[in-house]
């Protein structure tokens, strides 16, 4: 466990520390104060070794927890809703496969608590509480100061799983 732990933390160390700039500083800090952003979903670390076995076995897949995700899975928040569109590898307690909204991380809030605090180091802690959602208890969103998130998944339903990628000013819409 302690092995796992400190694995996961290196990750994330590493994660923050990176040299790419996604966003400014700015921008940054008035969409966050906002809370009004995109976080688009890079990559999904897994905790299940079933998983990970079963990903090991494609000839052309490298060893790894993390797995590289197509662009377009995001978490959206606005002023007045939460949008999540993330894929989900791991195991679900309880599988409802007539469901598709439960296959995924795939849901929309519109009555949500969030709660925000920022660190020593600029980095930004969102905790997103979705009381209409049934099966997701808290996400844990975690902003570096280049724009480089994390978001942790916390369902009733499922193992945790976790998404690194980064922070972008949402689409405008088309009226």
């Amino acid at each position: 466990m302690k092995k796992i732990i400190f694995l996961m933390m290196s990750i994330l160390l590493f994660q923050g520390c990176s040299s790419q700039i996604y966003v400014s500083p700015e921008a940054l800090e008035s969409m966050v104060n906002a809370k009004q952003f995109t976080f688009m979903a890079e990559k999904a670390n897994t905790s299940n070794a079933d998983v990970i076995n079963a990903a090991n076995s494609i000839p052309t897949y490298s060893a790894s927890r993390m797995m590289r995700l197509d662009y377009g899975y995001s978490l959206i928040l606005k002023e007045n809703s939460i949008t999540a569109a993330l894929p989900y590898f791991g195991r679900v307690y309880n599988a409802n496969i007539y469901n598709t909204d439960k296959q995924g991380i795939n849901f929309s809030s519109k009555d949500f608590s969030i709660t925000q605090e920022k660190n020593k180091k600029g980095t930004y802690l969102l905790k997103i509480n979705p009381r209409d959602v049934s099966h997701i208890n808290v996400l844990h969103l975690e902003i570096y100061k280049n724009g480089k998130a994390t978001l942790s998944v916390d369902a009733q339903d499922r193992q945790p799983i976790s998404y690194d990628g980064y922070i972008m000013k949402n689409e405008e819409t088309k009226k």
